[in-house]
C-alpha cells in the first residue's frame, strides 16, 4: 500500500511538472455562480443555484431569459451557430483545479449540476483535476449499443471532455471549444470517451488544430491525461482504468466522427426510438 501511495505521488508530481511548464496549471480563480450571464448558442442564459455547497442539497439550474429552468444537457446547443466544423459547446462541471465531483444530474428534472454521490457520501477526488472538465449537450453514450471494435458498451453519460486551455472555467459555463482528439477510455467495463478540446478564446488555440499539435507544442499533457483518468479510482481500491485503441488519442477527425455518432443516439432518446431507462429527457 505505501509503495502505491509513492508511486500515485510521484506520478502527480511529474504530470503538475508537466503541465506547469507548459503554462497549462494556474489557480483556480473565486467565482459567483448566482446570476451569472453567459451564452452557449444565441440564447442569453443565467445560473441559479439552490442548496448549500458541499452538501446533497446543491443544485445548479441554468435559466432562460425567462427565467425558467432548462437543461444543460438537452436545451444548449451542440455547437455555436455558424461554428467552423469541429467547434462545440462545452458544459463545465468541475473547473480546473477542483476536487468535488460536479456532474449535470441525467435522472433530475431539468438536469442541474450536483456533486455526485456514492453510498450516500458526496464524491470528492483524491487530488485536484488539472483541466477544466465537462461535456457535450445534446450527446450521449448509449449503454444499450456495443462498440463493434472495443465490444463495450456507452456509460449513459453525454460525452465528457477535457479542456486544456490556460483559463479556470466557471462552473456551468457554457464555452464554444475546439476538438483535437479523443480517447476511449473504459472503465469499469463501460466506454466512456474523452474529447480533449481548447477553448477557442484560449491564447493557444491558433496553434493547436489537431492532436498531433498537441503533442507537439505541448508534451506531456496527452499522457498526462491518460494517466491522470487511468489512476483516479485506485485510492478506492477500484482497478486502474483501461484505454483502447492501443491508447492512441485518437485525431480530431475520430473525435468529430465519435461526437457526431454520440448526438445522433442523443437524438433516439429524446424522440423515444431509444431506450432512455430513468433518464430526464425533457419530453
Amino acid at each position: 500500500q505505501r509503495r502505491e501511495l509513492i508511486l500515485r505521488s510521484a506520478m502527480h508530481q511529474r504530470v503538475m511538472l508537466l503541465l506547469s511548464t507548459y503554462g497549462l496549471v494556474r489557480p483556480v480563480a473565486s467565482f459567483a455562480l448566482n446570476a451569472i450571464a453567459r451564452r452557449g448558442g444565441a440564447a442569453l442564459r443565467s445560473t441559479l443555484i439552490e442548496g448549500e455547497t458541499g452538501t446533497d442539497t446543491y443544485k445548479n439550474y441554468l435559466i432562460d431569459g425567462a427565467g425558467s429552468k432548462i437543461s444543460y444537457w438537452h436545451d444548449v446547443d451542440l455547437a455555436p451557430e455558424g461554428a467552423a466544423d469541429g467547434v462545440y459547446n462545452m458544459v463545465t462541471e468541475i473547473p480546473k483545479m477542483g476536487t468535488a465531483k460536479m456532474e449535470i444530474d441525467t435522472k433530475d428534472t431539468s438536469n442541474p449540476i450536483v456533486q455526485d454521490e456514492k453510498k450516500g457520501k458526496l464524491r470528492f477526488y483524491h487530488g485536484p483535476i488539472f483541466w477544466n472538465y465537462g461535456c457535450l449537450p445534446k450527446t450521449w453514450e448509449n449503454p444499450n449499443e456495443e462498440h463493434p471494435e472495443l465490444k463495450c458498451f456507452g456509460d449513459d453519460d453525454p460525452i465528457d471532455v477535457v479542456e486544456i486551455g490556460s483559463s479556470s472555467l466557471d462552473e456551468g459555463s457554457i464555452t464554444p471549444v475546439k476538438a483535437l482528439g479523443v480517447l476511449a477510455m473504459i472503465d469499469d467495463g463501460e466506454l466512456d470517451w474523452k474529447v480533449i478540446a481548447i477553448a477557442e478564446s484560449d491564447p493557444l488555440a491558433a496553434e493547436l488544430d489537431d492532436i498531433a499539435d498537441v503533442e507537439a507544442k505541448c508534451p506531456g499533457v496527452v499522457s498526462g491525461i491518460r494517466e491522470w483518468f487511468r489512476w483516479y479510482k485506485t485510492p478506492d481500491g477500484k482497478p486502474l482504468n483501461a484505454f483502447g485503441f492501443d491508447e492512441e488519442c485518437l485525431p480530431k477527425a475520430k473525435a468529430i466522427e465519435v461526437i457526431a455518432e454520440t448526438h445522433a443516439a442523443w437524438q433516439g432518446l429524446r424522440e423515444g426510438s431509444l431506450d432512455g431507462g430513468k433518464l430526464w429527457t425533457g419530453v
